[in-house]
């Protein structure tokens, strides 16, 4: 047995929910699961089929992007990880994903906004689309600056990570985070719906206007006040 059993199991299994979950074709896509207290994360394989995965190809890396334990090269994606498990310091889980409808907005460089009620029961704010990666940062570690694009965007929309866990980086495509593997993936997911039903509402109504800011509080607030009610 290995110490990081745990983390291997738990992103093994939050990668296997991609394509259960239509979130993923091919290889187009990655989970990765940290375990604090070791500064490391599992994190998928670069290019293994997800039919080929297993929990014991996962790879274990540090914070920094070093691979610690595994026998394969670990996603090409990496190096994001790293940036925002260093940096953001409650997360557990990260996922990235080149889901249709998260994809081709970002592909659009377009925030998703917020239009209804399934939009405000998880964010109160429109999804953020950071700005394509200027000329300079693609041609350096590209990987790893995708990383501050992220974290360069909410900063300047004045969101913080914790209540904004999700993003699409502009040209490319989403990724989202949670506190651990299961809820990132849950927040991928949410986005893509999210993104969907927005696509639907402009070609419905072009004109459509924002969902107002008395429902999107409602709405919020009942799933995550201090008085929250929904659910058991």
């Amino acid at each position: 047995m290995s110490k990081y059993d745990l983390i291997r199991q738990s992103a093994y299994e939050a990668n296997m929910q991609l394509p259960k979950l239509g979130l993923v074709l091919f290889t187009f896509g990655n989970v990765s699961a940290a375990e604090r207290e070791q500064g490391v994360f599992a994190i998928k394989p670069s290019g293994v089929p997800y039919d080929q995965l297993s929990p014991e190809n996962m790879v274990i890396v540090d914070f920094e992007g070093k691979t610690v334990e595994g026998t394969h090269r670990p996603s090409s994606d990496t190096q994001t990880h790293a940036v925002l498990y260093k940096y953001w310091k409650t997360i557990g889980g990260i996922v990235h994903t080149h889901s249709t409808y998260g994809t081709a907005w970002a592909q659009a460089q377009r925030d998703v906004p917020i239009y209804g009620t399934t939009h405000a029961d998880h964010n109160t704010m429109d999804i953020p689309c950071a700005p394509p990666m200027d000329d300079l940062m693609i041609q350096g570690n590209y990987e790893y600056q995708t990383g501050f694009q992220i974290m360069n965007c909410l900063q300047e929309k004045g969101m913080t990570y914790q209540e904004m866990e999700m993003i699409l980086v502009g040209n490319h495509a989403p990724f989202t985070w949670g506190k651990t593997a299961e809820k990132a993936v849950y927040n991928s997911a949410v986005l893509e719906e999210v993104a969907r039903m927005a696509y639907l509402t402009e070609q419905i109504n072009p004109q459509v206007a924002r969902l107002k800011p008395a429902l999107i509080q409602k709405h919020y607030e009942r799933k995550h006040g201090k008085d929250a009610y929904y659910g058991q």
